[in-house]
């Protein structure tokens, strides 16, 4: 963005008040029109899901830049003093920087009272879609961890570089195609087609805000009592073994950073060799991402 000033209010009004109330948020229109693209494209042959799909992303995204860059015309009608206050309260439901560390926190302290029902509980609300129901007190860790790392990415560095890039119509363009990814993006029989052309795009955008992410908690490895040559090793030698071509690169540097494992069974295993992580060390990578927002923060201002 042009004026500083609007990235660092939103960054205020997120740590001070979190969330907008849903019926106000912006994502949940943005779920809205993708519940209506997967209706509409249910029961359609491959080749008709996909260019379904394909407009309805499309559609999204015209929509989405429509919204903030009118939002952010209105903004810039206004006295000086103003632009910046009213940039930033629009720009903020892009991102999620309080939300993902309170939901990072809240399984750390069930884990760290041993109670692992909640633990599960809370990781599967409020940060993973697999079925937590299994996980035993390591493995509850590692994907408290991973979804850190990833939505580092997802929710925090990535709209901001938008928002850099292209103000407030750029970052809600890019809360779109996140959310659009989020809901469609599977590979399964109803939505291996309908939603590719959402995952496909989704990769695209998170091609240099995954990498940054991932040299920003390298950079960071010290806050959470880490080696950074050792983060940044691991970080290059596993970013690949994920099936996501950009989430293995902010998950490999945090378990470099904290060297413990973090693994999905059955999909990935980043760091292997090294221990499995404790709720300590849950709040290890709570101070390292920390530290990469805060370096974002100065580094997009």
């Amino acid at each position: 963005m042009r004026d500083a000033g609007s990235l660092v209010t939103a960054l205020v009004v997120d740590l001070m008040l979190g969330e907008p109330a849903t019926a106000f948020h912006p994502v949940t229109a943005m779920g809205a029109w993708n519940t209506r693209v997967r209706r509409r494209g249910a029961g359609l042959t491959p080749n008709a899901a996909l260019a379904h799909g394909a407009l309805g992303v499309a559609g999204g995204v015209a929509l989405a830049w429509a919204a903030g860059r009118a939002l952010d015309a209105v903004a810039q009608t206004l006295p000086q003093r103003s632009r910046a206050l009213v940039r930033g309260a629009v720009l903020k439901p892009t991102f999620a920087v309080s939300a993902l560390f309170t939901a990072v926190h809240g399984v750390e302290a069930a884990l760290q009272a041993g109670d692992i029902a909640q633990a599960r509980a809370l990781l599967a609300r409020d940060l993973v879609s697999r079925d937590t129901s299994v996980l035993d007190a390591g493995q509850i860790a590692e994907a408290a961890i991973a979804s850190l790392a990833e939505n580092l990415s997802d929710s925090v560095i990535a709209p901001w570089i938008a928002a850099r890039i292209g103000g407030v119509g750029a970052a809600y363009v890019y809360r779109f195609i996140n959310t659009a990814d989020a809901m469609l993006g599977y590979r399964t029989p109803e939505l291996e087609w309908l939603g590719k052309p959402a995952a496909r795009l989704d990769d695209l955008v998170n091609i240099v805000p995954a990498r940054l992410t991932a040299l920003l908690l390298v950079s960071a490895a010290a806050a959470g009592r880490g080696s950074t040559v050792h983060a940044a090793t691991v970080m290059w030698r596993d970013h690949a073994l994920t099936p996501s071509p950009n989430g293995g690169w902010p998950m490999a540097a945090m378990a470099g950073a904290l060297d413990r494992r973090i693994t999905k069974t059955g999909v990935y295993a980043l760091n292997a060799d090294a221990p499995a992580p404790t709720a300590a060390d849950v709040r290890r990578a709570r101070r390292i991402a920390r530290a990469a927002v805060a370096a974002a923060a100065v580094l997009l201002t």
